[in-house]
């Protein structure tokens, strides 16, 4: 997989949201982000054309069963609304797609996902000795499931959005 192709995922988990960009203790303000877990024959071939493919620890029932257990392989993803073109990033719920922005992307922190579909674009990077490819959001589409109530108001809010449009 060359480092100058972008990677097309379909249907991928995601962990570790952090779409608003509150600081944590491995973020800093403002850095919007999240981690896809990778297949183990899909991370291999990442980490061999230098992606920047992390590994999460093994949990305890699995060192139990398996004391040599490989943790899961996963691929931090960035997401950059500050320079170059942004994003596209379309949260799609029963009622259609809502295109999601910088100031309404941190939805999805919180939200109850059911399906991702995902492109990302690589960045080769040269950084104090450390190289490597970062991954970063080209398009990504989030479905969710929504309660009752969010059906209920968002059925709402767009009747308003349409009459204003109207007028």
């Amino acid at each position: 997989m060359p480092a100058n192709d972008v990677l097309v995922m379909e249907g991928v988990r995601l962990i570790f949201r952090n779409f608003t960009g509150r600081e944590g203790q491995f973020n800093q303000e403002g850095a919007r982000n999240f981690g896809v877990v990778l297949p183990e024959d899909l991370a291999e071939v990442m980490a061999r054309d230098g992606w920047n493919v992390k590994t999460l620890n093994p949990r305890e029932e699995e060192l139990e069963e398996n004391p040599e257990a490989p943790g899961t392989p996963w691929l931090p993803v960035k997401i950059n609304y500050a320079k170059g073109r942004p994003p596209k990033i379309v949260l799609v719920t029963d009622r259609g797609q809502t295109v999601l922005d910088e100031d309404t992307v941190g939805e999805l922190d919180w939200a109850e996902i059911t399906n991702v579909d995902l492109i990302v674009r690589p960045y080769s990077y040269d950084v104090r000795g450390s190289q490597g490819i970062a991954a970063y959001v080209q398009s990504m589409y989030v479905t969710i499931d929504e309660d009752p109530l969010e059906r209920k108001y968002g059925e709402l809010r767009q009747k308003q959005l349409q009459h204003r449009e109207e007028q």
